[in-house]
């Protein structure tokens, strides 16, 4: 009787020190996720007012945290925008980016913002504070419902690119809609829709590219468009760059 009453005091002891090695574990890993919180947080911090410092905004910018564009993200717009003067910035989704480089054409003195948006209530939004921050010249949200679009023998919902002007040469491309609820690899339209539509050397830049349907999406693109070279920037929700350069 002793033996096995030992036994099961020597199984309770392995088993109070393996739950407290679990939790000491557990402790470390919190602590190692709010380093890296606060890590990342100082970066939006210091992107944000960097954000502000070059565009030399005086009114505040809506929020940039949840579906909105990362301030990293923008950052990366902004000085894209700054330094290589594109005369034509077509946005596929519109919101704080739209104000963000409305704000570099009318520093540049030139250029204009086409932001195809399928939510009236966002355009509405957008269209109001480019107002407000006396913008309006520089951007024009285009109401571009998402209609079915046969693409690869699927159905894809995507913006309505009648919106668009005929003649367009697109110099500068950010796509950061549909949303992901859409569908399945929302985003991919943007390719075979707007990709011919590219000037020489355009850019394109893509939001939440850190994402596995982002992910997907930039390998499909990169066989159906292989001029096009990828690259990545260090960015909060991941951002690729793509570039024109036959």
């Amino acid at each position: 009787m002793p033996v096995v009453l030992n036994t099961l005091i020597l199984l309770l002891l392995l088993y109070s020190l393996h739950k407290l090695r679990r939790a000491h574990l557990l402790l470390y890993d919190i602590r190692d996720q709010s380093r890296q919180d606060n890590i990342s947080l100082f970066r939006q911090l210091e992107a944000l007012q960097g954000l502000y410092a070059e565009l030399g905004l005086k009114a505040s910018l809506p929020p940039t945290r949840g579906w909105a564009a990362s301030p990293d993200f923008l950052l990366e717009l902004a000085r894209h925008a700054r330094t290589v003067r594109p005369q034509t910035v077509v946005e596929c989704s519109s919101g704080t980016s739209t104000l963000v480089l409305a704000r570099c054409m009318q520093l540049n003195g030139a250029g204009k913002v086409l932001s195809l948006e399928h939510d009236p209530y966002y355009a509405a939004q957008t269209r109001a504070q480019l107002v407000q921050h006396g913008l309006q010249d520089w951007a024009e949200v285009l109401d571009a419902p998402l209609r079915p679009q046969s693409l690869g023998g699927e159905e894809w919902p995507w913006y309505d690119v009648g919106a668009l002007p005929g003649a367009l040469a697109i110099e500068m491309l950010v796509i950061d809609g549909p949303p992901l609820a859409t569908r399945a690899m929302a985003r991919y339209p943007a390719g075979p829709l707007l990709f011919p539509r590219l000037s020489t050397q355009a850019y394109i830049f893509l939001d939440d590219a850190g994402r596995s349907d982002e992910l997907a999406i930039l390998q499909r693109w990169q066989q159906e468009f292989p001029a096009l070279r990828q690259s990545a920037r260090t960015c909060e929700k991941g951002c690729a760059v793509l570039v024109n350069a036959p």
